[in-house]
């Protein structure tokens, strides 16, 4: 087919989108802006949508491999008790999978596994965008490159069909095609976590505890560590010399296992972000021959857990958004394809706009409303009643909840030949 992408952005999304498009044929450079690939992160759950969506990305069964199902647990108070409990069963049965656990660092290494070496371009800062000094129908991208700390910076250009912009909540390309957006907001919270370092007999895979803005919450992996993560109501830019005693005094009294989390942690292995969003909707995810994926589309809060899967929604349903709109062009009347989307990325691009959009914001919405009425809860009287609405509510509405949102069925993509993964009809 001969259509080229450029994907900028290593993580979980550019990944993802770059496996998409290999999978339609096309050929793929990812450009990081990092100079060493570390996997700094901590864990991350996929429900059944972030699974399907690998699985049609052909890495499914790796993932699950490594991963662990969240079958027990639930939503805590501070002194223990129960106010909600999850089903994984339920769950499994009604989508095929549980909630699954997994080191962030592992899934990037499975995403990038399955790419060629050669696909991936580390220590690459875009710089610009151009599309004046091209043909319509390709998009130019500058480059800055540095091998070192200090080195002499190298400037270059790659030129593309297509750029899938998945840079994050930062996004520089969201800010050069929509520079009247504000970008993202502080949400109001910050974040610390990390993965014990050591395994941990814990009671059940998955909980989150609430108290007066502040959650803390675990992931246990398949090899018995866990990730542990603390939300704290915050205002942005407020650092600690030494975080983990930080949260073992905020967190002191509250019940077990949440002090042996924090024994099993290294004090240098506790990374603290703050949490922003995209409170201000984009008016497209899409603009001329870019695209906009993952946070940089439609960045959330991390209170439904669904961040990273809306990232794996987009690349799937990019990618066949392409191949569908790249076979009706393959078939068009000469005198009726517009010479400037000869491929059909164009058609491609306003029908992955009217796929993704809707309801990745919609999932913004529903995670922000779920951070206010979770962590971010801090008066008395509020907590109390949010509490005791919880424990009244019928024993299956946070399997309904989950299902809300995780009962997603990704299109099908074609199948890569067994030489190169190129797709074949």
């Amino acid at each position: 087919m001969g259509n080229t992408a450029v994907v900028v952005g290593a993580g979980i999304g550019g990944l993802a989108a770059a496996l998409g498009l290999r999978r339609i044929g096309w050929e793929v450079t990812v450009v990081e802006r990092a100079r060493i690939l570390d996997d700094a992160g901590a864990g991350i759950s996929l429900a059944a949508n972030g699974v399907r969506a690998l699985d049609a990305l052909g890495v499914g069964t790796e993932v699950r491999a490594a991963a662990r199902g969240q079958y027990t647990g639930g939503t805590r108070t501070p002194g223990g008790s129960w106010l909600a409990r999850m089903d994984g069963t339920a769950l499994e049965r009604a989508l095929g999978t549980p909630i699954v656990g997994i080191p962030r660092a592992t899934l990037h290494r499975i995403l990038r596994a399955a790419l060629p070496p050669e696909t991936l371009t580390i220590g690459a800062e875009l710089t610009g965008l151009d599309h004046s000094s091209l043909s319509p129908d390709r998009v130019r991208v500058h480059l800055r490159t540095r091998a070192a700390e200090g080195s002499p910076a190298t400037e270059s250009h790659l030129d593309a069909d297509l750029v899938v912009a998945a840079d994050g909540v930062n996004s520089r390309v969201r800010a050069l095609l929509f520079p009247e957006h504000p970008g993202p907001a502080h949400s109001g919270s910050t974040v610390l976590r990390a993965v014990t370092d050591r395994p941990l007999d814990l009671p059940t895979d998955f909980e989150i505890t609430w108290g007066r803005g502040a959650e803390f919450g675990h992931i246990a992996f398949e090899d018995g560590r866990a990730e542990w993560h603390a939300v704290l109501n915050s205002p942005p830019g407020i650092r600690h010399a030494d975080p983990l005693a930080v949260i073992r005094g905020r967190f002191r009294g509250w019940h077990r296992p949440i002090p042996d989390l924090l024994d099993a942690t290294r004090p240098e292995a506790v990374l603290h972000h703050d949490i922003h969003e995209l409170v201000t909707p984009l008016p497209s995810f899409a603009s001329g021959r870019v695209a906009l994926l993952g946070d940089a589309a439609h960045a959330m809060t991390p209170n439904l857990g669904q961040g990273a899967c809306q990232a794996l929604e987009d690349a799937v349903v990019l990618a066949a958004c392409l191949a569908r709109h790249d076979r009706t062009a393959d078939t068009a009347d000469t005198d009726s394809t517009d010479s400037t989307d000869s491929t059909g990325v164009l058609a491609a691009l306003a029908s992955y706009d009217a796929e993704r959009r809707p309801r990745a914001q919609a999932v913004t919405v529903a995670a922000r409303r779920a951070g206010r009425m979770g962590q971010q809860l801090s008066h008395p009287a509020a907590v109390a009643l949010r509490n005791a609405a919880l424990r009244l509510a019928p024993s299956g509405a946070a399997v309904r909840m989950i299902l809300r949102h995780a009962d997603w069925t990704p299109p099908s993509l074609p199948q890569p030949s067994a030489r190169d993964g190129r797709s074949v009809e």
